[in-house]
Protein backbone atom coordinates (compact mmCIF):
# COMPACT_ATOMS: atom_id res chain seq x y z
CA UNK A 1 0.00 0.00 0.00
CA UNK A 2 1.53 3.35 -1.26
CA UNK A 3 2.17 6.30 1.22
CA UNK A 4 -0.30 9.30 1.00
CA UNK A 5 1.14 12.07 -0.52
CA UNK A 6 1.71 15.55 1.46
CA UNK A 7 -1.20 17.44 0.41
CA UNK A 8 -3.81 14.67 0.86
CA UNK A 9 -2.59 13.80 4.67
CA UNK A 10 -1.83 17.37 5.50
CA UNK A 11 -6.12 17.46 4.39
CA UNK A 12 -6.63 14.54 6.03
CA UNK A 13 -4.82 16.21 9.74
CA UNK A 14 -6.84 19.47 9.32
CA UNK A 15 -10.44 17.67 8.77
CA UNK A 16 -9.63 15.65 11.74
CA UNK A 17 -8.29 19.17 13.79
CA UNK A 18 -11.60 20.67 13.00
CA UNK A 19 -13.76 17.77 14.16
CA UNK A 20 -12.31 17.35 17.36
CA UNK A 21 -12.29 21.09 17.71
CA UNK A 22 -15.88 20.75 16.97
CA UNK A 23 -16.49 18.47 19.85
CA UNK A 24 -14.26 19.60 22.42
CA UNK A 25 -15.88 23.52 21.61
CA UNK A 26 -17.35 25.21 24.40
CA UNK A 27 -20.76 26.90 23.66
CA UNK A 28 -19.45 30.46 24.48
CA UNK A 29 -16.50 32.01 24.78
CA UNK A 30 -15.44 34.85 27.22
CA UNK A 31 -12.76 37.30 26.87
CA UNK A 32 -11.79 40.22 28.94
CA UNK A 33 -11.65 43.34 27.28
CA UNK A 34 -9.20 46.36 28.30
CA UNK A 35 -12.24 47.99 30.82
CA UNK A 36 -13.23 44.59 31.77
CA UNK A 37 -9.78 43.90 33.58
CA UNK A 38 -9.65 46.69 35.00
CA UNK A 39 -13.24 46.41 36.24
CA UNK A 40 -12.53 42.76 37.40
CA UNK A 41 -9.27 43.82 39.27
CA UNK A 42 -10.78 46.58 40.75
CA UNK A 43 -13.74 44.16 42.42
CA UNK A 44 -11.58 41.74 43.53
CA UNK A 45 -9.30 44.69 45.88
CA UNK A 46 -12.98 45.69 47.15
CA UNK A 47 -13.65 42.50 48.04
CA UNK A 48 -10.53 41.96 50.00
CA UNK A 49 -10.81 45.18 51.67
CA UNK A 50 -14.23 45.03 52.56
CA UNK A 51 -13.26 40.98 53.89
CA UNK A 52 -9.95 42.84 56.16
CA UNK A 53 -11.88 46.00 57.23
CA UNK A 54 -15.66 44.84 57.61
CA UNK A 55 -17.07 47.91 56.51
CA UNK A 56 -20.68 47.78 54.89
CA UNK A 57 -19.74 50.88 52.32
CA UNK A 58 -17.39 48.31 50.55
CA UNK A 59 -19.90 45.46 51.07
CA UNK A 60 -22.51 47.62 48.99
CA UNK A 61 -19.83 48.76 46.63
CA UNK A 62 -19.02 45.26 46.22
CA UNK A 63 -21.88 44.01 45.58
CA UNK A 64 -22.68 46.43 42.95
CA UNK A 65 -20.02 45.58 41.04
CA UNK A 66 -21.22 41.95 41.14
CA UNK A 67 -24.27 43.00 40.17
CA UNK A 68 -22.90 44.30 36.92
CA UNK A 69 -20.88 41.61 36.11
CA UNK A 70 -23.83 39.19 36.22
CA UNK A 71 -26.07 42.01 34.28
CA UNK A 72 -23.44 41.96 31.70
CA UNK A 73 -23.54 38.47 31.30
CA UNK A 74 -27.24 38.17 31.49
CA UNK A 75 -27.74 40.75 28.80
CA UNK A 76 -24.76 39.81 26.57
CA UNK A 77 -26.21 35.89 26.62
CA UNK A 78 -30.00 37.41 25.48
CA UNK A 79 -28.29 39.38 22.55
CA UNK A 80 -26.75 36.24 21.09
CA UNK A 81 -29.84 33.96 21.14
CA UNK A 82 -31.57 33.05 18.53
CA UNK A 83 -29.81 34.81 15.69
CA UNK A 84 -29.26 33.48 12.00
CA UNK A 85 -26.84 34.40 9.37
CA UNK A 86 -26.51 33.90 5.65
CA UNK A 87 -23.20 34.31 4.29
CA UNK A 88 -23.19 36.02 0.44
CA UNK A 89 -19.73 35.08 -1.58
CA UNK A 90 -18.87 36.88 -4.55
CA UNK A 91 -19.42 35.40 -7.87
CA UNK A 92 -15.36 35.56 -8.89
CA UNK A 93 -12.20 36.31 -6.71
CA UNK A 94 -8.77 37.14 -7.86
CA UNK A 95 -5.77 36.70 -6.42
CA UNK A 96 -4.65 40.37 -5.55
CA UNK A 97 -7.80 42.03 -5.88
CA UNK A 98 -10.13 43.00 -2.75
CA UNK A 99 -13.71 41.65 -2.99
CA UNK A 100 -16.86 41.81 -1.04
CA UNK A 101 -18.44 38.95 1.09
CA UNK A 102 -22.12 39.48 1.93
CA UNK A 103 -23.41 38.90 5.25
CA UNK A 104 -27.21 39.23 6.70
CA UNK A 105 -27.91 38.74 10.66
CA UNK A 106 -31.16 37.84 11.08
CA UNK A 107 -33.01 38.62 14.96
CA UNK A 108 -35.36 35.62 15.27
CA UNK A 109 -36.69 36.68 18.69
CA UNK A 110 -40.08 37.95 18.99
CA UNK A 111 -39.75 40.86 21.97
CA UNK A 112 -35.58 41.97 22.47
CA UNK A 113 -33.02 42.97 19.91
CA UNK A 114 -29.74 42.12 19.80
CA UNK A 115 -26.99 45.08 20.51
CA UNK A 116 -23.16 45.38 19.37
CA UNK A 117 -23.19 42.54 17.60
CA UNK A 118 -19.75 41.34 14.93
CA UNK A 119 -19.69 38.96 12.66
CA UNK A 120 -16.33 37.17 11.56
CA UNK A 121 -15.91 34.58 8.92
CA UNK A 122 -13.83 31.14 9.95
CA UNK A 123 -11.05 30.29 7.58
CA UNK A 124 -9.16 26.91 8.12
CA UNK A 125 -10.07 27.42 11.59
CA UNK A 126 -8.93 31.44 12.09
CA UNK A 127 -11.26 34.42 11.63
CA UNK A 128 -10.54 36.61 9.35
CA UNK A 129 -9.60 39.87 10.79
CA UNK A 130 -12.63 42.04 8.50
CA UNK A 131 -15.53 41.90 10.56
CA UNK A 132 -19.15 42.95 10.35
CA UNK A 133 -20.71 45.18 12.74
CA UNK A 134 -24.32 45.28 13.73
CA UNK A 135 -25.33 48.18 16.11
CA UNK A 136 -29.19 47.32 16.75
CA UNK A 137 -30.96 44.37 15.18
CA UNK A 138 -35.08 44.95 16.62
CA UNK A 139 -36.63 41.75 16.72
CA UNK A 140 -38.57 39.50 13.57
CA UNK A 141 -35.69 41.90 11.31
CA UNK A 142 -33.01 41.18 8.96
CA UNK A 143 -30.13 43.80 8.34
CA UNK A 144 -27.46 42.91 5.88
CA UNK A 145 -23.80 44.51 5.37
CA UNK A 146 -20.72 43.54 3.81
CA UNK A 147 -17.03 43.37 4.45
CA UNK A 148 -14.03 43.73 1.79
CA UNK A 149 -10.88 41.04 2.25
CA UNK A 150 -7.96 39.95 -0.37
CA UNK A 151 -6.28 36.69 -0.80
CA UNK A 152 -3.18 36.63 -1.86
CA UNK A 153 -3.24 33.40 -3.76
CA UNK A 154 -5.04 31.06 -6.02
CA UNK A 155 -6.85 28.09 -4.91
CA UNK A 156 -9.95 27.01 -2.69
CA UNK A 157 -10.29 28.64 0.61
CA UNK A 158 -12.66 26.80 3.09
CA UNK A 159 -15.04 29.12 5.06
CA UNK A 160 -15.95 26.61 7.99
CA UNK A 161 -18.14 29.01 9.97
CA UNK A 162 -18.52 32.09 11.60
CA UNK A 163 -17.78 33.62 15.02
CA UNK A 164 -20.76 35.78 16.64
CA UNK A 165 -19.52 37.90 19.61
CA UNK A 166 -20.56 41.14 21.89
CA UNK A 167 -19.44 43.66 24.04
CA UNK A 168 -22.85 44.37 25.06
CA UNK A 169 -23.88 46.13 27.62
CA UNK A 170 -20.81 47.68 29.55
CA UNK A 171 -18.09 46.60 27.18
CA UNK A 172 -16.47 44.69 29.96
CA UNK A 173 -16.28 41.34 28.39
CA UNK A 174 -16.43 40.23 24.77
CA UNK A 175 -18.75 36.98 24.41
CA UNK A 176 -18.98 34.56 21.15
CA UNK A 177 -20.44 31.49 20.03
CA UNK A 178 -19.43 29.63 16.63
CA UNK A 179 -21.95 28.53 13.85
CA UNK A 180 -21.59 25.94 11.62
CA UNK A 181 -21.91 27.53 7.87
CA UNK A 182 -19.38 25.55 5.48
CA UNK A 183 -18.82 27.32 1.89
CA UNK A 184 -16.02 27.00 -0.61
CA UNK A 185 -14.70 29.96 -2.32
CA UNK A 186 -12.04 28.90 -5.66
CA UNK A 187 -10.14 32.42 -5.92
CA UNK A 188 -8.52 32.59 -9.54
CA UNK A 189 -5.26 33.30 -10.40
CA UNK A 190 -4.52 37.30 -10.63
CA UNK A 191 -5.27 39.05 -13.20
CA UNK A 192 -3.62 41.63 -15.46
CA UNK A 193 -4.57 43.46 -18.72
CA UNK A 194 -2.19 41.80 -21.77
CA UNK A 195 -0.98 42.40 -24.91
CA UNK A 196 -1.47 38.64 -27.30
CA UNK A 197 1.35 38.13 -30.01
CA UNK A 198 0.47 39.30 -33.30
CA UNK A 199 -1.72 36.74 -35.35
CA UNK A 200 0.23 34.38 -37.30
CA UNK A 201 0.28 34.76 -41.41
CA UNK A 202 -2.21 32.16 -42.69
CA UNK A 203 -1.11 29.87 -45.94
CA UNK A 204 -1.46 32.40 -48.80
CA UNK A 205 -3.87 31.15 -51.83
CA UNK A 206 -7.49 31.55 -53.30
CA UNK A 207 -8.74 30.57 -49.92
CA UNK A 208 -10.92 33.30 -47.85
CA UNK A 209 -10.00 34.32 -44.78
CA UNK A 210 -12.55 37.20 -43.96
CA UNK A 211 -12.59 38.38 -40.21
CA UNK A 212 -16.50 39.30 -40.57
CA UNK A 213 -17.63 37.29 -37.25
CA UNK A 214 -21.23 35.87 -38.28
CA UNK A 215 -21.19 37.37 -42.29
CA UNK A 216 -18.13 35.20 -43.16
CA UNK A 217 -18.32 32.44 -46.44
CA UNK A 218 -19.50 29.38 -45.22
CA UNK A 219 -16.93 26.76 -43.82
CA UNK A 220 -19.09 23.91 -42.61
CA UNK A 221 -21.15 22.32 -39.92
CA UNK A 222 -20.15 21.28 -36.61
CA UNK A 223 -22.00 20.67 -33.33
CA UNK A 224 -23.13 23.21 -31.34
CA UNK A 225 -20.68 24.78 -28.20
CA UNK A 226 -21.81 26.89 -25.40
CA UNK A 227 -21.41 30.21 -26.40
CA UNK A 228 -22.50 30.18 -29.87
CA UNK A 229 -25.22 32.23 -31.53
CA UNK A 230 -28.50 30.25 -31.48
CA UNK A 231 -29.38 32.04 -35.46
CA UNK A 232 -26.35 29.66 -36.69
CA UNK A 233 -28.61 26.30 -35.58
CA UNK A 234 -28.93 24.78 -39.04
CA UNK A 235 -31.94 23.13 -38.20
CA UNK A 236 -32.87 20.32 -41.37
CA UNK A 237 -29.04 19.21 -40.30
CA UNK A 238 -29.84 18.90 -36.25
CA UNK A 239 -32.99 16.93 -36.98
CA UNK A 240 -31.47 14.49 -38.48
CA UNK A 241 -28.79 13.85 -35.84
CA UNK A 242 -28.84 10.74 -34.22
CA UNK A 243 -27.59 11.62 -30.51
CA UNK A 244 -30.11 15.00 -31.23
CA UNK A 245 -27.49 17.05 -31.02
CA UNK A 246 -27.39 21.09 -31.93
CA UNK A 247 -25.49 21.59 -35.46
CA UNK A 248 -24.33 25.13 -36.69
CA UNK A 249 -23.04 26.26 -39.66
CA UNK A 250 -18.84 26.88 -39.35
CA UNK A 251 -17.51 30.21 -40.97
CA UNK A 252 -14.26 30.73 -42.77
CA UNK A 253 -13.08 33.61 -40.06
CA UNK A 254 -14.35 31.13 -36.94
CA UNK A 255 -10.73 28.88 -38.14
CA UNK A 256 -9.34 32.75 -37.25
CA UNK A 257 -11.00 33.13 -34.16
CA UNK A 258 -9.57 30.14 -32.52
CA UNK A 259 -6.72 29.88 -29.56
CA UNK A 260 -5.15 26.90 -27.70
CA UNK A 261 -3.72 27.93 -24.71
CA UNK A 262 -0.90 25.37 -23.61
CA UNK A 263 0.20 25.97 -20.17
CA UNK A 264 3.39 24.17 -19.24
CA UNK A 265 3.02 23.41 -15.46
CA UNK A 266 6.00 21.27 -14.60
CA UNK A 267 8.46 21.50 -11.57
CA UNK A 268 11.07 19.91 -11.07
CA UNK A 269 11.44 17.86 -7.13
CA UNK A 270 14.02 20.31 -6.01
CA UNK A 271 12.19 23.26 -7.73
CA UNK A 272 13.34 27.27 -5.62
CA UNK A 273 10.68 29.48 -3.98
CA UNK A 274 11.43 31.44 -7.65
CA UNK A 275 10.53 28.69 -9.76
CA UNK A 276 7.16 28.41 -8.14
CA UNK A 277 6.52 32.20 -8.37
CA UNK A 278 7.64 32.30 -12.31
CA UNK A 279 4.92 29.36 -12.22
CA UNK A 280 2.32 31.45 -10.24
CA UNK A 281 3.08 34.21 -12.78
CA UNK A 282 3.22 32.15 -15.90
CA UNK A 283 -0.21 30.43 -14.70
CA UNK A 284 -1.57 34.52 -14.57
CA UNK A 285 -0.67 35.44 -17.45
CA UNK A 286 -2.58 32.23 -18.65
CA UNK A 287 -5.79 33.65 -16.97
CA UNK A 288 -5.10 37.08 -18.07
CA UNK A 289 -4.79 35.69 -21.95
CA UNK A 290 -8.26 33.81 -21.51
CA UNK A 291 -10.60 36.65 -20.51
CA UNK A 292 -8.26 39.02 -23.28
CA UNK A 293 -9.62 36.38 -25.71
CA UNK A 294 -13.17 35.49 -24.57
CA UNK A 295 -13.63 39.52 -24.98
CA UNK A 296 -12.77 39.11 -28.13
CA UNK A 297 -15.34 36.51 -28.53
CA UNK A 298 -12.25 33.70 -29.68
CA UNK A 299 -13.19 29.82 -29.05
CA UNK A 300 -10.91 29.17 -26.61
CA UNK A 301 -9.35 25.97 -25.53
CA UNK A 302 -6.88 25.01 -22.39
CA UNK A 303 -4.29 22.39 -22.33
CA UNK A 304 -1.61 22.05 -19.58
CA UNK A 305 0.28 18.72 -18.64
CA UNK A 306 -2.41 16.18 -16.79
CA UNK A 307 -5.11 18.68 -17.32
CA UNK A 308 -7.18 19.96 -20.31
CA UNK A 309 -10.40 22.06 -21.04
CA UNK A 310 -12.12 21.25 -24.56
CA UNK A 311 -13.48 24.07 -26.85
CA UNK A 312 -15.42 26.85 -25.99
CA UNK A 313 -16.81 30.37 -25.66
CA UNK A 314 -18.79 32.37 -23.46
CA UNK A 315 -18.65 33.40 -19.66
CA UNK A 316 -19.33 29.98 -18.50
CA UNK A 317 -16.50 28.35 -20.53
CA UNK A 318 -14.26 31.23 -19.28
CA UNK A 319 -15.42 30.07 -15.72
CA UNK A 320 -14.44 27.00 -16.45
CA UNK A 321 -10.68 27.82 -17.92
CA UNK A 322 -10.32 30.37 -14.52
CA UNK A 323 -11.33 27.37 -12.11
CA UNK A 324 -9.29 24.94 -14.01
CA UNK A 325 -6.31 27.77 -13.49
CA UNK A 326 -7.08 28.12 -9.51
CA UNK A 327 -6.60 24.89 -9.01
CA UNK A 328 -3.65 23.56 -11.20
CA UNK A 329 -0.71 22.00 -9.50
CA UNK A 330 2.47 21.58 -10.62
CA UNK A 331 3.21 18.23 -12.27
CA UNK A 332 7.10 16.13 -12.99
CA UNK A 333 8.15 16.96 -16.64
CA UNK A 334 7.22 13.36 -17.63
CA UNK A 335 3.77 14.95 -17.43
CA UNK A 336 2.36 14.82 -20.83
CA UNK A 337 0.48 17.82 -22.09
CA UNK A 338 -3.29 16.22 -21.85
CA UNK A 339 -4.75 15.36 -25.39
CA UNK A 340 -2.23 17.44 -27.50
CA UNK A 341 -1.33 16.27 -30.60
CA UNK A 342 -4.18 13.55 -30.87
CA UNK A 343 -6.92 14.33 -33.60
CA UNK A 344 -9.88 15.94 -32.44
CA UNK A 345 -7.44 17.68 -29.57
CA UNK A 346 -5.72 20.48 -31.72
CA UNK A 347 -6.80 23.49 -32.75
CA UNK A 348 -9.57 22.42 -35.19
CA UNK A 349 -9.38 23.98 -38.70
CA UNK A 350 -6.81 27.18 -37.93
CA UNK A 351 -6.49 29.20 -34.75
CA UNK A 352 -3.44 29.97 -32.76
CA UNK A 353 -1.56 27.92 -30.19
CA UNK A 354 0.36 29.93 -27.52
CA UNK A 355 2.59 28.14 -24.97
CA UNK A 356 2.63 30.26 -21.80
CA UNK A 357 5.84 29.07 -19.92
CA UNK A 358 7.97 30.54 -16.91
CA UNK A 359 10.64 32.57 -17.54
CA UNK A 360 14.33 30.81 -18.06
CA UNK A 361 11.98 27.30 -18.76
CA UNK A 362 14.45 25.47 -21.46
CA UNK A 363 12.31 21.93 -21.20
CA UNK A 364 11.02 20.81 -24.83
CA UNK A 365 8.59 22.83 -27.16
CA UNK A 366 5.29 21.00 -28.02
CA UNK A 367 4.58 20.91 -31.97
CA UNK A 368 2.52 23.26 -33.18
CA UNK A 369 2.83 26.08 -31.16
CA UNK A 370 2.78 29.59 -33.13
CA UNK A 371 4.11 31.95 -29.98
CA UNK A 372 5.93 31.27 -27.02
CA UNK A 373 4.92 33.45 -23.81
CA UNK A 374 7.11 33.82 -20.48
CA UNK A 375 5.88 35.35 -17.60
Amino acid sequence: MSAPRPGRLRELTRRVRVRLARIFRMPRRLRFVRDGKYFVAITIAIGLGAINTGNNLLYLLLGWMFSVIIASGILSELSLRDLEVTRILPARAFAGQAFLTGIALANRKTRASSFSTEIEDLVDGEPLEKRCYFLKVPPGQTQSTSYRHTFERRGSYRFEGLRIATRFPFSLFRKSRDLDLADELVVFPAVHAVTPPAPSPQESGEESRARAGRHGEFFGLREWREGDDPRDVHWPTSARHVTGMLVVREREDESRRRVTLLLDNALLADATLSDHDALERAISLAASLAIHYTRLSYTLRLVCRGVAVPDGSGEAHLERLLRTLALLASTPESTPFAGHGEPGHGAAGGGETLLVVRRGHAGPRPAGVTAVLEA
